[in-house]
């Protein structure tokens, strides 16, 4: 297992998957909460089993993967179903990040996880980075690459940790409102800085 873990994370349309892939391109293992949540309740895992069991088999789609939309239904309005949910796959998706952190071996690994301090995964990692831009152009970003409305946006954006709340916990941040030069610029001196702090843990 890699013996330092940088968990990333920032608000919907910050730019967390261009950074954590600028690490990969610097030979960093990555585990990704989003892709794990997915991988939990893909086709003939006991996790999509578990939903069926409780929502029907409504929540499928015509080939018997999960139905996400549907589901989104089912959990938004209902906070008990919500709450069910959560607790299903939670320690599902927690174990098997474990699990693909153990596999790493780059000098360090970095876990990007959209909502890390909401869920408290971050303590699961040595440090936390938190890739922040104005709550304007997050809207502006989110609303131009998922063809969604302002409001929904907002709505996404209610949910998750304020921008004061992530800043006053990160230990490193990233102003990403600039250009790609600079962003990786930025990545750069932070892979040298963690590759640093992952000798001396």
């Amino acid at each position: 297992m890699a013996n330092f873990i940088v968990g990333l994370t920032g608000g919907i349309g910050s730019g967390k998957t261009t950074v954590a892939n600028l690490f990969a391109e610097l030979g960093i293992d990555l585990v990704d909460a989003d892709i794990v949540s997915r991988e939990v309740v893909a086709k003939g895992t006991p996790g999509l089993q578990k939903i069926v069991e409780h929502f029907g088999d409504e929540i499928l789609l015509a080939d018997g993967e999960l139905n996400r939309s549907v589901l989104r239904e089912k959990i938004f309005n209902t906070p008990s179903e919500r709450e069910w949910l959560n607790n299903l796959l939670h320690p599902m998706i927690r174990q098997k990040m474990l699990n693909q952190l153990q596999k790493a071996n780059s000098p360090y690994a970095i876990l990007v996880v959209p909502l890390l301090f909401e869920n408290g995964l971050d303590s699961l990692v040595n440090c936390t980075l938190v890739i922040d831009i104005s709550p304007e152009l997050q809207t502006k970003r989110t609303m131009e690459r998922d063809g969604v409305s302002a409001q929904q946006v907002q709505n996404i954006m209610g949910s998750q940790a304020s921008r004061a709340e992530k800043l006053a916990k990160a230990d490193d941040v990233i102003d990403n409102q600039g250009t790609i030069s600079e962003l990786t610029s930025k990545v750069v001196s932070l892979h040298n800085k963690y590759i640093k702090l992952a000798e001396c843990t």
